[in-house]
């Protein structure tokens, strides 16, 4: 399984907190459907639903960052089952940051709306020293 961040992005990361590298952080988060791993470049089993959603985050927690608000697609596109997100720096192409598995996976008919609730897609750094 390759849900989590972006390999570039923990890089850049690192780089910056160690190294004193300079990293300009993404400017927003856009969430993209999936109906199964989105894989390390967050390209694998897209929806066909490919609107995204911009993301707002609540304040980091236990190396966690949660969602603060609901995410809403009205009208999707395929009759499909939802069950990851990814992450991206714009509302099209842009950079891959990372990815999720939703809690539960959701199937849509055509024509549905999808919502993910706040708190329901995450980034997640790992382990966190107790």
């Amino acid at each position: 399984m390759t849900v989590g961040l972006a390999s570039a992005i923990a890089n850049s990361m690192l780089n910056a907190y160690c190294r004193n590298v300079a990293w300009s952080q993404p400017a927003a988060f856009w969430v993209k459907l999936h109906t199964g791993d989105p894989g390390a470049a967050g390209t694998t089993n897209a929806a066909t639903e490919t609107t995204r959603k911009q993301a707002t985050f609540a304040a980091a927690s236990a190396g966690r960052c949660d969602t603060s608000g609901d995410l809403a697609w009205t009208n999707v596109a395929g009759t499909e089952t939802y069950s990851h997100v990814s992450f991206w720096t714009a509302s099209t192409a842009g950079t891959f940051i990372g990815s999720d598995a939703l809690d539960t996976a959701r199937a849509v008919v055509a024509g549905d709306n999808f919502t993910i609730e706040a708190g329901d897609a995450s980034l997640i750094l790992t382990p966190i020293a107790a």
